[in-house]
């Protein structure tokens, strides 16, 4: 029986899966006019998968030797004496694996000291001996790094630019994570030129692996159900769609944990949104291996460069043409949605989210133990005003310790606001998060009991800064279906005394009730 796959490629055989070839569309075509191309996409997506079954329908066609050859183990290796050698073995070694006619005769007798020539030259004279032209897919292909990048790609250059007078590669993609505005990026030295001497300028298009579409999910999900039939209710598949954007991981991990863990394979009974839900929470908590290996980049400072801003709403920090932001973007963190950065997913926006503020909750667990969903709880609802005031205490005594303590310096009213509120809340609740560049607001969500309690946060920026911030609370309040919010005012000028920030004041705005908590 197959299954819904979490770890590595997707076969036929044991997997659900969608048709690879329609994922992608326009790449044999590359390949039958010659062309060398990337694609690229965020981790597990279905690049391996999607060149396996390509890798298998070319030679299949009987017009192409098709060579799927994984460039993994070389990362790091940024020495081209070591580093060109250790491609042309890789190459061999997959050859002989793949079975692919005259494989044996690949390298036969190297010159592993022509390290400068070596890969152009076992490539011209293997491509003499083949009957038929051959593709190369390079899967993994931005592990290679600095001279040993350089060195490959000029190579790969030089064979296709002699290819009018002697035999070649036929096609080539590179495929990996990192557009190949990236590949520039990690290798551009001061000495060096990127004019007509750039190993770049020989790759003619670019891809990128879509995610599922909502349509692609119920699709996958209606394969499991005609061979168990237990089906998927549309308010699962939406669910999973609105909190995945369909990316393929997320699909499909959703799935296993509902129908693996939570219904012990019980297949008489249904996949319901409730259980999508609660499933999600579970992968968020777990923070599996895909999800962890994501939320590691966060560390670095060019990904900071892109979700700090995001995280703040500040739309100037935000440079969409940067090279920081294209990695951020191929990494799959996050999106464009109408001109506006996002998270690439509700699950992404959560987990970023909670691993940036995990810090600060620590130390509010360790400090102030009592800040629990009980202390604020008044007739069964949350006494937002005993909670507020609470945390406008908290924030005058540890925000100006507390914001030098942490990476994302700029965001820390936001981190250790949603730290305060994850702490309480985690005593029997949920947090919604909105997050996004050029909003100038991070929107919040209270959910208690059924009940919501909307909370908008915003940096004093200016004079005109609270009358926003009514408008912009007083529209999301309604959006939530309430008829009263809080807008958390951080005010972080440095001559304004305490006194004169911490206030809290009702406003009305139309039928909303709004309440300015200055900070």
């Amino acid at each position: 029986m197959r299954y819904f796959n979490t770890a590595g490629p997707c076969n036929r055989a044991d997997h659900y899966m969608i048709e690879p070839s329609t994922r992608l569309r326009g790449v044999e075509q590359l390949i039958d006019t010659k062309q060398y191309f990337v694609i690229h996409a965020a981790r597990q997506s279905g690049k391996t998968t999607y060149l396996h079954d390509l890798t298998k329908r070319l030679n299949a066609g009987g017009r192409y030797y098709a060579l799927c050859c994984s460039l993994e183990t070389l990362q790091n290796i940024v020495d081209p004496r070591e580093g060109i050698p250790e491609i042309v073995r890789t190459i061999k070694n997959t050859l002989e694996k793949q079975n692919i006619p005259f494989g044996t005769e690949f390298a036969k007798n190297p010159d592993y000291d022509n390290f400068s020539d070596m890969l152009n030259m076992e490539l011209t004279l293997f491509c003499k001996i083949l009957d038929k032209p051959l593709v190369i897919l390079f899967d993994e292909a931005d592990c290679l790094s600095d001279d040993t990048l350089i060195l490959f790609l000029r190579q790969l250059r030089k064979g296709y630019n002699d290819r009018s007078f002697t035999p070649f590669v036929h096609s080539v993609a590179l495929v990996g994570m990192r557009n190949i505005r990236d590949y520039s990026a990690r290798v551009r030295h001061d000495s060096e030129s990127f004019g007509s001497a750039s190993p770049f300028n020989i790759i003619t298009e670019t891809y990128t692996l879509k995610n599922f579409t909502g349509e692609e999910i119920r699709e996958l999900y209606l394969q499991h159900a005609d061979e168990t039939g237990q089906r998927f209710e549309d308010s699962a598949v939406d669910a999973v769609y609105g909190q995945t954007m369909g990316q393929p991981w997320l699909v499909n991990a959703i799935a296993r944990e509902v129908i693996v863990k939570m219904l012990q394979s019980d297949y008489s009974k249904p996949v319901t949104g409730e259980l999508v839900e609660e499933a999600i929470q579970t992968i968020i908590l777990r923070r599996d291996t895909h999800i962890d290996s994501l939320l590691e980049r966060l560390k670095e400072e060019r990904v900071r460069n892109v979700v700090e801003p995001m995280i703040t709403g500040d739309e100037e920090q935000t440079d969409e043409s940067s090279d920081d932001y294209q990695y951020v973007l191929d990494l799959g963190l996050i999106r464009s949605e109408n001109g506006t950065t996002v998270p690439a997913n509700p699950i992404y926006g959560e987990v970023i989210a909670r691993t940036l503020s995990a810090g600060y909750q620590k130390r509010i667990a360790a400090s102030n133990p009592d800040y629990l969903i009980p202390r604020y709880l008044k007739d069964g609802r949350i006494d937002m005003d005993f909670l507020m005031k609470d945390f406008q205490n908290f924030w005058r005594d540890n925000s100006e310790i507390w914001k030098k303590r942490f990476d994302y310096a700029e965001a820390a009213p936001h981190l250790i606001m949603m730290a305060f509120l994850q702490r309480v809340i985690n005593g029997g609740g949920q947090i919604r998060r909105e997050m996004a560049a050029g909003t100038r607001r991070l929107d919040l969500c209270l959910v208690y009991e059924n009940e919501k309690y909307p909370i908008e946060l915003k940096l004093r920026r200016g004079p005109d800064t609270v009358k926003e911030g009514l408008v912009q609370t007083a529209r999301y309040v309604d959006s939530c279906g309430c008829r009263e919010g809080w807008l958390a005012l951080f005010d972080l000028r440095k001559k304004t005394k305490w006194s004169e920030k911490l206030f809290i004041r009702k406003k009305a705005v139309d039928e909303i009730t709004v309440y300015i908590v200055g900070l």
